[in-house]
C-alpha cells in the first residue's frame, strides 16, 4: 500500500511545475516574438502577447529571408540537417549494436581490453579531440562533404555499452537453441537479438537523432560551401550581421521550425522511448 503524504505530494507536485516553467518559458518567449515585427522587439521588452505578424514571419523565412542574409533556402538547410541527424542515428545504431554484438559473442585476443578501450573513449567527445579530428578530416579531403559532416560523429561508445549490456541479459539457452537449429552468428544476430533489441534501439534512435540534429560546432568547422550549411549554422548565421538590423523575429520564427521535427520525433516514439529506457527484463 502506497502511504499517502499531502506535503510530499504538494512538494513533488511544486518542483515539477517549477521546472516545466522554466524549461517552457523560453519556447514560449520564442513562439511570441515569431509573431511580432522587428520594431516592437527593437523598440521594448520581448511581449508576452502574440502579435499580428505569424504568417507573414513564417512565409518569410520558409522563402526569402534566409537569401537575404546571404544563406540557402531555410528549407534547403532542414533538408541538410534531416539527412545529418538520420545519417548520423543509423550510422551510430549500426556500428554500435555490432560491436557488441561481438565483444559479448565472439572469442578473440583483447576482448575486453577492445571494450574498455572503447568505454573510455565516453571521456573524450568530440570537443575535446575536436583539432585531431579535424586534422584527419582535412588531410583525407573531406572538408565540404557529407562524409566530413557525418563519418566523424558516428561511432558512439554509449550505444555500444547499451547494446552490451543488454546482450548479456539474453539467456545462453536461446545461443544454443539457435545453433542446434543450424544458425549462424549472424542469422542468431538477425532472427533473435535484432527483435529483441528493437526497444533499445527505438530509444538510442530518438536520442542520437536530436543529437545530430542540434549540431553545430563540427558543421561549423567542416563546412565553408553554403550547400552543406545545417538550420543550426543558418540560426547563427542570422544574428551575426555586420551591418543592419538583426531581424529577431525571423530569427525566433525559424528557431521554432527548427524545433518542431525532435519534437515529432519524441512524440510519435515516445512509447518505444519510454520502455527502452525503463525495461529491464526481456
Amino acid at each position: 500500500m502506497v502511504e499517502n503524504r499531502p506535503f510530499l505530494t504538494f512538494l513533488t507536485h511544486a518542483f515539477l511545475i517549477v521546472g516545466f516553467l522554466i524549461v517552457a518559458l523560453p519556447v514560449y518567449v520564442a513562439v511570441i516574438a515569431s509573431t511580432h515585427d522587428v520594431s516592437t522587439l527593437m523598440s521594448q521588452t520581448v511581449p508576452l502577447w502574440p502579435g499580428s505578424h505569424f504568417i507573414e514571419n513564417y512565409s518569410r523565412i520558409l522563402t526569402d529571408a534566409s537569401a537575404a542574409n546571404g544563406l540557402p533556402n531555410y528549407s534547403h538547410m532542414a533538408l541538410n540537417s534531416l539527412i545529418m541527424a538520420v545519417v548520423i542515428t543509423v550510422g551510430k545504431i549500426a556500428i554500435s549494436i555490432l560491436s557488441a554484438f561481438a565483444i559479448v559473442y565472439f572469442r578473440f585476443p583483447f576482448r575486453q581490453l577492445a571494450f574498455w578501450i572503447i568505454f573510455v573513449t565516453l571521456m573524450l567527445p568530440v570537443e575535446v579531440r575536436i583539432m585531431p579530428t579535424y586534422k584527419i578530416v582535412a588531410d583525407l579531403g573531406m572538408l565540404n562533404s557529407w562524409a566530413g559532416l557525418t563519418i566523424p560523429l558516428i561511432a558512439s561508445a554509449t550505444a555500444t555499452f547499451l547494446f552490451r549490456q543488454f546482450f548479456m541479459t539474453v539467456p545462453d539457452e536461446m545461443l544454443e537453441a539457435a545453433r542446434v537449429d543450424g544458425a549462424g552468428p549472424m542469422k542468431f544476430f538477425r532472427d533473435i537479438l535484432l527483435p529483441l533489441s528493437r526497444t533499445n534501439i527505438g530509444a538510442l534512435s530518438v536520442i542520437l537523432f536530436i543529437y545530430g540534429w542540434v549540431q553545430y560546432l563540427w558543421p561549423m568547422l567542416v563546412t565553408t560551401d553554403p550547400g552543406y550549411y545545417t538550420l543550426m549554422m543558418g540560426m547563427k548565421r542570422m544574428v551575426t550581421v555586420q551591418d543592419g538590423v538583426i531581424e529577431w523575429q525571423l530569427v525566433m520564427a525559424g528557431s521554432v521550425l527548427a524545433m518542431l521535427p525532435p519534437i515529432l520525433i519524441v512524440i510519435f516514439m515516445q512509447r518505444l522511448f519510454i520502455r527502452g529506457l525503463t525495461e529491464t527484463e526481456k
